[in-house]
């Protein structure tokens, strides 16, 4: 299963300009098979939808994009979002107790809500590191990956998307089927996946190798 683990709807991600049924439609037409609905500092559209549920074809699970004093972390599993802000492995600590999942978001980000070598006090007890964030720049991502790969931490990939535009620009291929939030919390834990990039309309695994000339990102890609 490919499903985008990052992004954001309109309705309680006020920076959003996607719409919860732009972003389901928009991940059907680019041939996902799930979205993870990750709204800033809370997970209000449990109330409406649950916490995972399959619409219009399209699995969607809600998690929450958590700002703490370190930068931003994606947890999966909690019901009760914290209202104040936390230190990172504060938040960790609570996703464990809920068994959940914590992934850390786009973590050398230039706007300073990543999580960046703070990594490596957390190690331990982190799910997953998004190596591959679609509004994050090229080189930005490259750090991620490579500190991600010197601690041994599974990559992901996710749009973050904003826009419609945006969504299923990477994504994370699941050897696993996916049909809630409790398999999608297992499957994270099993290890087993892959950040993907959509290109040409398919979703090709990614072999990522630096330019030491121009410090660019290039991508070798074999399509799944």
């Amino acid at each position: 299963m490919i499903i985008d683990t990052h992004l954001h709807e309109s309705k309680y991600s006020f920076d959003s300009h996607l719409t919860f049924k732009e972003a389901i439609e928009t991940a059907k037409f680019v041939g996902l098979d799930g979205i993870c609905v990750t709204n800033h500092d809370n997970n209000y559209l449990r109330k409406e939808i649950g916490n995972s549920a399959k619409i219009n074809d399209i699995l969607v699970i809600v998690g929450a994009e958590i700002l703490t004093f370190e930068g931003d972390i994606l947890v999966f599993g909690v019901d009760n979002v914290p209202e104040n802000m936390l230190h990172a492995n504060e938040l960790l600590e609570i996703v464990e107790k809920n068994n959940g999942v914590a992934i850390s978001a786009h973590p050398f980000r230039n706007n300073n809500r990543g999580l960046g070598e703070h990594i490596r006090k957390v190690s331990n007890i982190l799910s997953g590191v998004e190596a591959f964030n679609g509004s994050t720049f090229p080189y930005h991502n490259l750090y991620a990956y490579a500190l991600a790969t010197e601690l041994n931490i599974p990559c992901l990939g996710a749009s973050d998307a904003h826009v419609s535009q945006n969504v299923g620009k990477y994504a994370t291929y699941f050897d696993s089927t996916i049909r809630d939030e409790e398999d999608f919390i297992e499957a994270v834990k099993s290890k087993n996946f892959c950040p993907v990039i959509r290109k040409n309309g398919y979703f090709e695994k990614i072999d990522i190798y630096t330019d030491l000339e121009n410090t660019s990102l290039k991508y070798s890609l074999s399509q799944r």
